[in-house]
């Protein structure tokens, strides 16, 4: 340092550690401002500038962007009260905070996507030579990571129309799963099919709105799966307890959904009636099944889905209406 207690370029990079170019580098994009010029025009650091530019070499570690960067050096130069040195703790501001959370969402995202990528080269590699192309195919069509948006999409258009915003929430929270943070190659398999599943055109023998909703109005079909919701709930409680269909709480609550959006009463007939009516509706117990693959890690009990709900209630109706004949 010399008489005017500065440093050259030469010097401040000597006494951080790092080269002149690595210095000039930082100083020409505004992130190390020089204290004076020499007569020559040479630039000269104060004390401050070598905390500074450890502090920046920290932050570029942290691959944190040279803009954020500069946002951080602010807000520490405004705390402190100083131009180009740090003048204190450094460290705490918001922008830090904001710049540290923000990195980490990336790198959680870049992981995840690293992890679904690992794990549809397994399953490509652990298939049969026949099964291949098609689960290449299959696999190059998601996005990595995964979006949910196509399932989202379909369950939108099976929907009633102009059913109200909360129900659809409500259903949409249920009905699509969230693609695993680690998942086995079974799994990738199983989210890539639903998406091929909910990306292809409905047809006529696949209706994309059952026959339920256009036998009740708008608002009685948002009744029918909210009161479904809480059948579908107590039904769940049996299937992870193993219990077999049969007559009770959950099962009048699923009957008690439907005579409340038809406006008419539970009797024995209209059971009968309900379970030929949903033994004959388009069903979509595929994307149930992938469904419950996609959230069930391998080696684990299935969780209870919509779908193996509704098939465990449809089963116990029907083994009701068999025994009242």
């Amino acid at each position: 340092m010399s008489y005017d207690g500065l440093w050259s370029i030469g010097e401040l990079a000597e006494h951080a550690g790092v080269t002149v170019k690595t210095v000039r580098f930082y100083s020409d994009r505004g992130l190390l401002p020089e204290t004076a010029r020499s007569v020559g025009g040479h630039r000269r650091y104060g004390p401050g500038a070598l905390e500074r530019l450890r502090l920046i070499r920290a932050l570029r570690t942290l691959d944190l962007p040279i803009p954020q960067i500069r946002r951080i050096l602010d807000e520490e130069c405004e705390r402190n009260g100083t131009v180009d040195g740090m003048g204190g703790e450094s460290g705490g501001g918001g922008a830090l905070e904001n710049a540290v959370a923000g990195r980490l969402r990336d790198l959680g995202s870049q992981l995840s996507a690293l992890r679904w990528r690992e794990a549809a080269l397994r399953l490509v590699q652990e298939s049969p030579p026949g099964l291949r192309a098609e689960r290449l195919r299959l696999v190059g069509a998601l996005a990595v990571p995964p979006s949910t948006a196509p399932l989202v999409r379909f369950w939108r258009s099976w929907l009633p129309p102009r059913m109200p915003a909360p129900a659809v929430a409500a259903f949409l929270d249920v009905a699509v799963p969230p693609p695993p943070d680690d998942p086995a190659p079974e799994q990738v398999l199983a989210f890539a099919r639903l998406n091929a599943l909910t990306t292809g055109p409905c047809t006529g023998s696949e209706p994309c709105r059952p026959d339920a909703h256009r036998a009740a109005g708008v608002r009685a079909v948002a009744g029918l799966y909210a009161g479904l919701a809480e059948a579908y709930d107590l039904a769940g409680a049996h299937l992870r307890r193993g219990r077999q269909p049969h007559p009770g709480e959950a099962l009048d609550g699923f009957v008690a959904a439907y005579t409340s959006a038809y406006g008419t009463r539970d009797t024995p007939g209209f059971r009968r009636l309900l379970a030929d009516r949903l033994a004959a509706d388009p069903r979509i117990d595929r994307y149930w099944e992938l469904t419950a693959t996609v959230l069930t890690p391998p080696g684990h009990r299935p969780e209870p889905t919509p779908g193996s709900a509704h098939d465990w209630l449809l089963a116990a109706l029907t083994a009701q209406n068999a025994t009242r004949r």
